[in-house]
């Protein structure tokens, strides 16, 4: 009854404690879905060779994973609203694995589009957002170190599973080496089961409570006494629908936000030009003259200096000197990345190149560590989960067609250089589209507390000339 008693009353995000068995878990959810995701591309010579298919056809398949896992995103949020976060991961964790396993026995590129494209990407989407929106729920204070060492799987599994990946296909094939990794991605179920419910109390968790398991229910229950029990039980299915309704409405009412939809809007621009020199870096660096052993190095570096940028800008964002001002560091990572993009071709060197997959490295670890911080920010820790369903499916559209627009502009123009220029001029309007709203806002908030100021001083000035006018009419009186 006690622990029931407590359940109800709710607590406070622990900071802590089993916390960081949540942060391990979702640590290694984005080991296994977005390293995964990147060392699908270490399969298209194999997969080239085998199928005699060109790039374009091939480079589907990796666009097919990251758009689905981005355009399902707000299914996973559903799910884990109306069932549990723990639910969406294993039932997400059962699906890639499943999908994974059944493209080691692919016959054609087509088979792989539907098999390793769709249902290993909507497995990922379903344990995705979950397992992120769970750390937001458990952590407050410490929420951007979290974040951090949590975002920071995608960088060290990039490391780690890329020599290994190519281990297994010259062992085993491309077919074994899928199938191993339909057995590791098959390990998202065991970090479903470490997403422990937990209730937050109703002010931590405002406009609404949170019940178990990470869902979030409409409106907190009121007592009901013994006659309006069996009254309700009468409709309890219109009821029922009402109540459906009125909580996804509830679940979505962030959108109406003027803040998110300047932060959808900036995702947006974000989504276009951040994949595209992860695409298009050892490309650039082979047509420079770059050997391919080091061609293939600037891509390690960038995935160890990720893990440094998630880490250590979670770090610094949490002091309390800094705290505040979270949305300006994360503009300021995404302005970097695009100034980054601006001067890549003026590297034509290994040299050159290794300072940019190093600043590179770090600014995108920083921005992916605040997405959900800055996103947590803007809406509460309540819509955290159906808010970052919406970011990541806004990823998805811009996911799949700016790799394919990036390579169109290198065959129409011969060089990479236009490529590279897209994505930074996209970077940086994401960046400037937050800023000159920040600006604005700043603006507006020292107009009106002038206005303010100045009303205040009016109205003493009134008081004033009142009790002097009131006193000189008593001196008057009494004179008389």
């Amino acid at each position: 009854m006690a622990q029931e008693r407590k359940k109800k009353a709710g607590v406070l995000p622990p900071d802590g404690g089993w916390g960081w068995m949540i942060v391990a878990g979702c640590f290694v959810v984005t080991v296994c879905t977005r390293a995964v995701t990147r060392c699908i591309s270490i399969f298209f010579v194999e997969f080239q060779m085998h199928f005699a298919r060109d790039y374009s056809g091939t480079a589907w398949i990796h666009s097919l994973v990251d758009c689905m896992t981005m355009l399902c995103a707000p299914l996973g949020s559903l799910i884990g609203n109306h069932l549990s976060c723990r639910v969406a991961v294993i039932l997400g964790g059962f699906l890639a694995s499943i999908g994974l396993v059944l493209s080691s026995f692919a016959t054609s590129l087509e088979y792989l589009y539907l098999t390793l494209g769709v249902l290993t990407g909507l497995g990922f989407a379903l344990c995705y957002t979950p397992a992120i929106a769970m750390v937001g729920v458990y952590f407050c204070e410490r929420k951007s170190l979290a974040y951090g060492i949590a975002m920071s799987g995608s960088g060290i599994g990039t490391f780690i599973l890329a020599p290994v990946v190519q281990m297994l296909i010259e062992h085993y094939s491309w077919r074994g080496a899928l199938l191993i990794l339909g057995g590791l991605v098959s390990n998202l179920c065991v970090c479903g089961a470490l997403l422990r419910p937990i209730t937050l109390k109703e002010e931590e968790a405002c406009p609404l409570p949170v019940d178990s398991e990470c869902a979030y229910s409409s409106k907190p229950q009121a007592a009901i006494s013994t006659a309006e029990k069996r009254q309700l039980v009468t409709n309890r299915q219109q009821r029922n629908s009402k109540q459906r309704c009125l909580q996804s409405m509830q679940e979505y009412h962030f959108l109406l936000m003027p803040d998110f939809l300047v932060l959808a809007g900036s995702f947006l621009f974000l989504a276009s030009g951040c994949s595209l020199p992860f695409v298009y870096l050892v490309p650039y660096a082979l047509d420079v003259g770059v050997s391919h052993h080091h061609a293939a190095f600037l891509m390690s570096i960038l995935g160890v200096v990720d893990i440094v940028g998630n880490i250590t800008f979670g770090w610094l964002t949490d002091r309390r000197f800094l705290k505040k001002y979270r949305s300006i560091c994360y503009m300021v990572a995404v302005g970097m990345e695009g100034l980054c993009c601006f001067l890549i071709p003026l590297l034509r060197t290994f040299a050159l190149l290794v300072p940019f997959s190093v600043l590179y490295g770090y600014f995108d670890g920083a921005y992916v560590a605040l997405i959900p911080v800055v996103t947590s920010d803007v809406v509460g820790t309540t819509y955290l989960s159906s808010a970052l369903g919406v970011v990541y499916f806004l990823h998805a559209i811009p996911y799949l067609v700016s790799p394919p627009i990036g390579g169109w502009l290198v065959d129409t123009t011969g060089t990479y250089t236009a490529t590279f220029f897209l994505s930074g001029f996209a970077l940086i309007s994401s960046a400037l589209l937050l800023c000159t709203v920040t600006v604005i806002r700043h603006c507006q908030r020292n107009i009106q507390s002038k206005k303010t100021t100045l009303e205040q001083c009016d109205a003493q000035q009134a008081d004033f000339y009142a009790t002097k006018n009131r006193d000189l009419l008593i001196i008057n009186t009494a004179t008389s």
